[in-house]
């Protein structure tokens, strides 16, 4: 929610099932210490959406941060996204940027646009995955990473791209959650969510509307929650 929605304006948000409310959150999150928190990626962390009637016009990163902020007022945020980016061009442009702001949690997207090319190397961007996650947790910083939602089953693919893109995803999905794994991390199954086959794309058939940001958001905080929970024993 931003200073000029009221809940008069977000009939939608809140009553959707996908999506946590302010009591919710809080909840998730209670006891939640980290200070620094840096989103890392390219198009979806950078904020690129569409509005939706009834949800509050806010980007996955920003809504993480309000989230945070809930626990901890003094939580600085950084967010170093950058739309069209490949996994190699975010770790050249953004792992150091970001370890120099110090992060002790962050959210990372990496790979989405090797998707879309001729071909796609998986154990390229599994490789550059790899090195911001580690670099990352060699700082004791609490790493989110993610899958994506299959967009296939929309008109917005092509019927002859639609089952090489499929198994793109999977792999894509598969490679992350294995480096995720590995090195400690925390990740968010986005593949299997159910609003995943319900109205979260923009028109472009490629980013989400404010309604998938919501979505994706609510289950960093559930992660989150997760992970506080089992913290505590």
């Amino acid at each position: 929610m931003t200073s000029t929605d009221s809940p008069a304006e977000l009939t939608q948000e809140l009553k959707d099932p996908h999506i946590l409310g302010t009591a919710e959150i809080a909840a998730q999150l209670q006891g939640a210490t980290w200070a620094r928190y840096a989103a890392i990626g390219d198009s979806i962390v950078e904020g690129a959406r569409e509005p939706v009637e009834g949800y509050a016009d806010l980007s996955l990163a920003d809504r993480v941060a309000a989230a945070l902020r809930g626990a901890n007022p003094d939580l600085e945020y950084r967010n170093f996204g950058e739309r069209d980016l490949t996994a190699a061009q975010i770790r050249a442009t953004q792992l150091e940027p970001a370890l120099a702001f110090g992060p002790d949690v962050a959210v990372v997207v990496a790979g989405g646009n090797d998707l879309l090319g001729k071909h796609f190397d998986a154990a390229a961007v599994e490789a550059e995955q790899t090195r911001i996650v580690s670099e990352l947790r060699a700082r004791g910083c609490t790493v989110v990473t993610m899958g994506l939602f299959d967009n296939t089953w929309t008109p917005y693919v092509p019927d002859k791209y639609k089952a090489v893109m499929q198994q793109r995803i999977r792999e894509f999905s598969d490679l992350t959650r294995g480096v995720s794994e590995r090195m400690g991390g925390l990740h968010v199954d986005l593949p299997t969510h159910p609003a995943g086959k319900e109205p979260i794309f923009a028109s472009d058939g490629l980013h989400l509307n404010a309604r998938g940001h919501a979505v994706v958001a609510t289950e960093v905080v559930r992660k989150l929650g997760e992970y506080l929970a089992a913290e505590r024993g």
